[in-house]
């Protein structure tokens, strides 16, 4: 067994340079290696595959890890955002969203922070981002009516809302506030954990993120009540890994507690190969955070002396920036445009995106649904002049400056 796994070490070595495809810097790189693949490989063999012991050891470690009560895994960040406003909306807790109610969510984020509200016959209104590309409190003020239920912060590029000031307007009007930390696990707030912060939080571990399990999520709580929910919509509405077991099947006795059910409910199960990658990720978390961490100040350094064209990234007073990726904006100017830019960037093989959907109240599809917005003057620059390419902890040593090498000629040939 030992030669095997030296022999798939080196093989997955090979592969991830094999990766690279020639590119200086790629959006990402494949952050397991032998030990998750074994960690697996040891489920496959025992014929352990579907949700068990594993994903159920991941659930108890990222809870130790986040300081929260309850997680529940489930095989997307997408499927924890949906479950989450579920919850929210279930018929059998007190005051649930209702359809028609209003969810506050930020014009630039991923598809799925928006859909959900949609899923659950309630109305997305959206508000703009300020220039860490995360909810402005002050503009999520204007868009409050005596409809609005909730309130969604999405901690963007693992870059932190504001926390404070989203609960206190949460408190003031008695809203639910649900965290999506689908970009942002191990970001922190005056020395809190994103996800702890909040009714329901999300996080997700697909392939590119800060931790992997190919496809897989997290929805976090630190109410029973949920967590207890949480459990029993993520697998069908039975009660087979419900926190509250007991307290069903007492009450209906006549019928199998392995076929027991009692909520509604979809299949957003994991599989245990999730969690015995996920298991072997977590332990490397915050080593990839701190690479991260360090590689933005690089950037940050590196790039400044073209501050007069381009909006970087800044450091926020009493965050921890998990650094999902790095972006910029390109500020207003006659010499050059954003696709200029990220063209010339692709072109010496720095791989760019545009900054997530940029401002999704300009997507083809909320043409098909109700929906509310507020002034999105920031979304709509970012949606034109703003991109990011990637930070992950696979970067060689001289990438920086080399990266700031291209930025150099770029921005000589202007001259």
């Amino acid at each position: 067994m030992e030669d095997f796994r030296k022999k798939l070490e080196g093989y997955v070595a090979n592969k991830c340079n094999q990766y690279r495809s020639g590119k200086l810097l790629p959006l990402m790189m494949p952050t397991f290696g032998a030990e998750e693949i074994m960690e697996a490989f040891d489920s496959m063999v025992e014929m352990n595959v579907t949700m068990g012991k594993k994903v159920t050891q991941f659930e108890k470690e990222f809870v130790e890890y986040l300081k929260s009560e309850y997680a529940t895994m489930v095989n997307s960040g997408s499927s924890a955002n949906l479950l989450a406003l579920s919850i929210l909306a279930n018929p059998s807790i007190s005051d649930p969203i209702k359809p028609g109610d209003e969810v506050i969510v930020p014009s630039v984020t991923w598809s799925t922070s928006i859909f959900p509200i949609i899923n659950i016959g309630a109305k997305p209104v959206l508000v703009d981002v300020d220039q860490d590309y995360v909810i402005d409190c002050e503009k999520l003020k204007e868009v409050i009516s005596n409809k609005t239920k909730a309130i969604i912060p999405v901690h963007l590029l693992g870059n932190v809302c504001d926390m404070n000031a989203v609960k206190d307007i949460a408190d003031d009007h008695k809203l639910y506030v649900v965290e999506d930390c689908c970009e942002a696990l191990g970001s922190e707030y005056k020395g809190k954990k994103v996800g702890t912060l909040s009714d329901l939080s999300s996080f997700s571990f697909y392939f590119s993120h800060h931790i992997t399990t190919v496809e897989g999520g997290m929805l976090c709580t630190g109410n029973f009540e949920y967590g207890d929910l949480a459990r029993i919509l993520r697998a069908h509405g039975y009660v087979r890994h419900a926190l509250k077991k007991e307290k069903y099947t007492a009450a209906s006795p006549e019928i199998d507690p392995r076929f027991l059910f009692v909520n509604l409910g979809y299949n957003f199960r994991a599989c245990d190969l999730q969690g015995a990658f996920g298991i072997r990720q977590l332990q490397k978390l915050e080593g990839f955070i701190g690479t991260r961490i360090k590689i933005a100040k690089a950037f940050i350094q590196r790039l400044k002396t073209y501050e007069d064209y381009l909006l970087l990234p800044r450091k926020k007073s009493d965050t921890r920036h998990s650094w999902f990726a790095f972006p910029i904006t390109v500020k207003a100017n006659d010499k050059f445009t954003r696709n200029e830019l990220m063209q010339y960037l692709e072109e010496k093989g720095v791989e760019t995106r545009p900054l997530v959907c940029g401002n999704f109240a300009d997507q083809p599809v909320m043409k098909m649904f109700n929906h509310g917005k507020g002034d999105l003057s920031n979304a709509e620059n970012i949606m034109k002049n703003s991109f990011y390419f990637g930070i992950h902890p696979n970067i060689e040593d001289d990438t920086v400056e080399k990266v700031g090498k291209i930025f150099n000629e770029f921005f000589s040939k202007l001259r």
